[in-house]
């Protein structure tokens, strides 16, 4: 696997982590719908958190979150629109960015709640 791929792979696993120890409880990691992918889909209380985890190994070419471009967030609308619907829940949908990036030899985690929101 190529050595981005098992950053991004990491990362996923430490925003997992972060998130339970926070009180979420992680319905689906890696979900897929069409063409598009939602990194976390995770709960706590009424809330369903749909998370784009970005992980980078320095911050050379700019934060982590401002990966998550217009076409990737119209994709990840899409694709919730589909897993609520499916499972006909009533729940309140937001969008989260975990943001992780490598600081000498330790990770920050910065979690941006509501970081965008979809038209």
């Amino acid at each position: 696997m190529a050595e981005h791929n098992e950053l991004g792979k990491l990362g996923e696993e430490m925003a997992v982590e972060f998130l339970r120890k926070d009180g979420y409880t992680i319905l689906q990691t890696n979900w897929t719908f069409q063409k598009a992918e939602i990194d976390i889909i995770a709960r706590k209380e009424n809330t369903l958190a749909i998370v784009e985890v970005k992980t980078r190994s320095s911050l050379e070419f700019g934060l982590p979150q401002d990966f998550v471009k217009p076409k990737k967030i119209q994709l990840l609308v899409k694709a919730v629109d589909a897993f609520v619907n499916e499972r006909d829940l009533d729940i309140e949908v937001r969008f989260d960015i975990i943001a992780i990036h490598k600081e000498e030899k330790s990770f920050v985690i910065e979690h941006l709640i509501d970081a965008f929101y979809h038209f």
